[in-house]
């Protein structure tokens, strides 16, 4: 009986993903160019894109889902989140939430996260850092269909110094047990390299290292250099050996360079980058990773905190706009990235507009969570564009972004691979 439930079950699911669909509506962000394309019709067969462009003849046995006064646009891309976690309202309570709680209790709130982001039309992220591998089992059972959540790529701990911003726990050592080279504390090259071959024996998808001091940490200053260069130099060195990018936590401009010069893939946040670090980037194809949206909910609510941290957050709050202002006249590659978990997850959206307010304009702003992430992710050749072959990641929003890039945060249609997961009209 259980297993002819079972075949009858694939049977069902062979069907839908086998069942030829129609999507139109009145605009189409394809991300191949600047502009939108009207009267879109894009044809999903498989799970993939069979055709797009404008006025579409429909296949005869295709189901239509006519979306109206619309537009299409690619699967959304987030490349810096934290879906195992939440920040709330009070620092003190998250920290005791963290210690508390049991990572299977802990496990039910990242399958809610998760939901919530794929909501918000984000179809895929990059999740860079998580304690007790709730990551890793977040990723393995959404491919797998338990639950439902946008495609991760995981970096399992983060990786950084004793005492700095990967090694944030205050707690005195008698009372509770120290990290490691395991759960992504190093001291060292050779720590550090082991440090990398853990976490990609445990389930990283991609590499995250903390060669700055952090905001939401204790004890380091926020700009201070916590990795040397021989540090860092294994750690890129490792990591690409394995095929894994490396993502590198910096507000600082000194940690940058040292990250910088050891060929790592992308800088998370850069409050206090100086044009001529953000001229080296683009200079080398390093992506800058903005997270606008870490920076607004920290030094922009800082009474939620400790008075070390309240300080470290106003600092590179005051800092991060002519940062990303700078980068732009620069024009380093930015892709889009929120730290959501320090912001309420399914907001992530937020971070268009905070963005264009800096003179960012839509359409680029739609790049960076479309092209630019999907590059950066290396994905760009199944995912990032609306295009015959990419897998069938499509969202829809009222209206049209380019003119009104708040938009983006009303999705109200989300397919992932050809399955519509959510059809709010």
């Amino acid at each position: 009986m259980k297993r002819a439930l079972l075949l009858l079950l694939l049977f069902i699911t062979t069907a839908l993903h086998a069942e030829t669909l129609a999507i139109k509506a009145a605009r189409m962000f394809d991300a191949t160019s600047d502009s939108v394309v009207s009267n879109a019709v894009v044809i999903v067969d498989g799970g993939r894109i069979t055709a797009a462009g404008s006025n579409l003849a429909v296949p005869a046995n295709a189901r239509v889902i006519d979306l109206g006064d619309a537009t299409l646009l690619p699967g959304l891309i987030d490349a810096h989140v934290h879906l195992t976690e939440e920040s709330g309202p009070n620092w003190y309570l998250d920290f005791f939430n963290g210690v508390m709680r049991h990572p299977t209790e802990q496990a039910h709130y990242a399958a809610m996260y998760a939901k919530k982001t794929l909501d918000a039309g984000f179809t895929t992220v990059r999740n860079v850092g998580a304690d007790d591998y709730v990551d890793v089992g977040l990723r393995n059972a959404i491919n797998a269909g338990i639950v439902p959540g946008p495609r991760m790529l995981v970096a399992v701990h983060a990786i950084g110094s004793t005492g700095g911003h990967g090694d944030s726990n205050p707690v005195p050592p008698e009372r509770m047990k120290q990290s490691g080279p395991l759960e992504g504390v190093c001291n060292g090259p050779e720590e550090c390299r082991a440090a990398v071959r853990y976490q990609i024996k445990y389930g990283a998808d991609v590499i995250k290292c903390m060669p700055s001091g952090g905001v939401l940490s204790m004890s380091d200053p926020v700009d201070a250099p916590e990795l040397t260069q021989d540090e860092m130099n294994a750690i890129v060195e490792e990591a690409h050996h394995w095929g894994r990018k490396v993502a590198a936590h910096c507000h600082g401009d000194a940690a940058a360079r040292v990250a910088i010069q050891a060929g790592v893939d992308s800088i998370e946040h850069g409050s206090f980058l100086k044009p001529d670090t953000l001229q080296l980037m683009k200079e080398k194809g390093i992506y800058l990773v903005p997270t606008r949206m870490a920076v607004f909910w920290t030094g922009g609510k800082p009474e939620r905190f400790p008075p070390a941290i309240a300080a470290k957050a106003k600092a590179a709050y005051a800092a991060h706009a002519d940062m990303f202002r700078a980068a732009l006249k620069v024009g380093v590659k930015i892709a889009f990235g929120t730290d959501s978990a320090v912001s309420p997850h399914g907001l992530n959206a937020q971070e268009f507009g905070l963005m264009t307010d800096l003179g960012m304009s839509p359409a680029a702003a739609l790049h960076t969570a479309t092209t630019s992430a999907a590059q950066l992710l290396g994905v760009a050749d199944k995912l990032g564009t609306i295009e015959k072959g990419k897998l069938a990641d499509l969202v829809a929003v009222p209206g049209n972004p380019l003119t009104d890039i708040h938009q983006t945060e009303k999705v109200f249609f989300v397919m992932k691979e050809g399955v519509v997961v959510k059809n709010a009209r």
